[in-house]
């Protein structure tokens, strides 16, 4: 086991280091350029459609706007913004934070890239549902169908990395310190549950995220904004700390700055998920009418992930200063029971179950059509049993592992995708061009109704 740790240890520090970092950040701000900022002129009418009750039903797709967007945060509000904004905070200091805004704020780009190709080329399955995601946009788009082939191998594995297990791992830890339950009660309650949902496939996962993403998200949310308001006075100097050691990384060992970026981004990317084609699968499933009008819906997902709650996260732990002596995944669950007491240890770890929870609904259902692009959509149930039995493991394994584990897959997953958004930027720059012409229409044939 020790061998294929170390093992997995030197591929990270391949796969992470400048040129992959270097491809993940330059893609967006390539793609962010291309597309004259558009993300960012459009996100609030994008966040306007995407909670819009009027979602498109005469379009062709498996679930709404809303719920695609649901499930793509239920696999992205996890883990990551809990565990991860803590370890990046505690290997890359305070500035690590800085570099995720900074990979989040370009990333929206990526986003909207991903789910505008992923609903350009997504096909009708045998059985009804709409599949779509990097392995057909690799394969119809970029006509590179080994490219699909290899995104759809590294996918359907990293599922039960980033998905499945480091969920699973995470929320067995805070159970443990919180509560003292055994981790492998852990894994059986998570396994039953999780069974429950994904053995009925998109549509009932779909049905679910919807319900209680949004609570979730919103309990976290509020619990974390009042320690910031409650403790105002700290927060000035922790953006000041922010800002400066992103370019200094004097919280760092030797002062190296390139540890405070490596960690900034691949958390970022970890929590977030933009260039690593795993969202616009949940997109291509979405009714829409056209691909753009879901990327700008899809994109927002960025925006609320890393930039609202990874930030309250992140902008708490270095309030609280305990991240130079606290050397363990505990740290926001210690975070905010510093700043709210008990009540806040126990605010974490019911956060930290419910979007761990939420991450293995979504995931599963990527992992699941990476599975089936490679092989007959009837062996649908059978990778969804076995994600269900990696649940369990997940939940006992020793946690270092487990992480560098969906590091490495992250990784190898982003490779492909982003070369695809490169390769097919010019029909992203069309399709933007036509949903900018509907949405001014849109616009005017509103003002002609309202004056007449």
């Amino acid at each position: 086991m020790n061998y294929i740790s170390n093992l997995v240890d030197q591929i990270n520090g391949f796969l992470w280091g400048p040129p992959l970092l270097i491809l993940i950040v330059g893609t967006g701000i390539f793609l962010t350029f291309r597309l004259v900022f558009l993300p960012i002129r459009l996100l609030p009418y994008s966040l306007k459609i995407a909670f819009s009750k009027n979602q498109d039903k005469s379009s062709e797709g498996d679930i709404s706007h809303f719920q695609a967007l649901m499930t793509a945060l239920a696999a992205t509000v996890g883990t990551g913004n809990i565990v991860g904004v803590a370890s990046a905070v505690i290997a890359g200091g305070p500035g690590a934070i800085f570099w995720m805004w900074l990979a989040a704020f370009f990333g929206m780009a990526t986003k909207y890239a991903e789910a505008v190709l992923a609903v350009k080329f997504r096909i009708k399955g045998k059985n009804g549902e709409m599949s779509g995601g990097p392995m057909y946009y690799l394969e119809h788009g970029l006509k590179q169908k080994w490219l699909g082939v290899l995104f759809a191998i590294f996918g359907a594995l990293a599922a039960f990395g980033i998905g499945n297990m480091v969920q699973a791992n995470s929320v067995s830890g805070v159970m443990a310190s919180t509560f003292s339950v055994p981790t492998w009660v852990t894994g059986i309650i998570v396994t039953g549950f999780t069974a429950l949902v994904i053995l009925g496939g998109i549509k009932s996962i779909g049905r679910v995220t919807s319900l209680f993403v949004p609570i979730m998200a919103l309990f976290y949310v509020i619990s974390g904004l009042i320690i910031i308001i409650s403790n105002f006075e700290l927060v000035p100097g922790a953006i000041s700390l922010i800002f400066s050691d992103a370019f200094t990384g004097q919280a760092v060992a030797g002062g190296a700055i390139g540890t405070v970026i490596r960690w900034g981004v691949a958390r970022g990317v970890f929590s977030n998920e933009a260039g690593l084609g795993s969202a616009p699968i949940a997109a291509a499933a979405a009714k829409t009418d056209m691909p753009a009008r879901q990327a700008l819906v899809s994109m927002t997902q960025v925006f609320i992930d890393t930039l609202i709650v990874c930030s309250i996260t992140g902008i708490s732990i270095i309030m609280g200063d305990m991240y130079t002596s606290e050397k363990n995944d505990a740290l926001t669950s210690l975070t905010f029971g510093h700043f709210l007491g008990p009540a806040g240890s126990t605010i974490v770890a019911v956060g930290l179950l419910l979007f761990a929870y939420s991450t293995i609904l979504g995931w599963s259902y990527y992992g699941e059509k990476c599975f089936t692009y490679l092989v007959n959509e009837k062996y649908a149930f059978f990778y969804r049993m076995m994600f269900v039995v990696a649940v369990f493991f997940g939940a006992i394994f020793k946690d270092n592992f487990v992480w560098a584990l969906a590091d490495m897959l992250n990784g190898l997953m982003a490779i492909p995708n982003l070369i695809g958004l490169i390769g097919l930027t010019g029909i992203v720059v069309y399709e933007s061009k036509q949903v900018l012409a509907k949405i001014k229409a849109e616009k005017q044939a509103k003002q002609n109704n309202l004056s007449a």
